[in-house]
């Protein structure tokens, strides 16, 4: 027989889980580069730009197309970094508390 107060209870888990997940992400840090290290960029788990870091050496380029495709793969990989640890940091706070789903995206929870 389907336990209605007993899912009612595991959904409250899984929300306060979630929200815990959702504030440990603001202190995940990550970061790429692009130009073999003349753009860095470093974002947090939730997936905010905290700093461009551009080398010197750019400052002067004539080619201003070029160091902004530098700026955006840079922030593109740190992002696509971010969101891989932002979906382990929710694998790991809801593991035991959501169901093994296949194709199951945390994502679409807003996180």
């Amino acid at each position: 027989m389907f336990d209605m107060m007993g899912m009612m209870g595991k959904m409250k888990e899984v929300q306060a889980k979630l929200k815990e997940a959702q504030e440990n992400l603001q202190h995940i840090t990550v970061s790429a580069e692009a130009g073999a290290g003349l753009v860095k960029a470093t974002v947090n788990g939730q997936r905010k730009l905290l700093k461009i870091e551009i080398d010197e050496s750019l400052l002067n380029v004539n080619d201003r197309e070029m160091v902004n495709d530098l700026v955006v793969a840079a922030v593109n990989n740190a992002m696509l970094t971010a969101a891989e640890r932002a979906q382990e940091e929710m694998k790991k706070h809801t593991s035991g508390l959501l169901p093994n789903i296949p194709g199951l995206d945390l994502g679409s929870f807003g996180l």
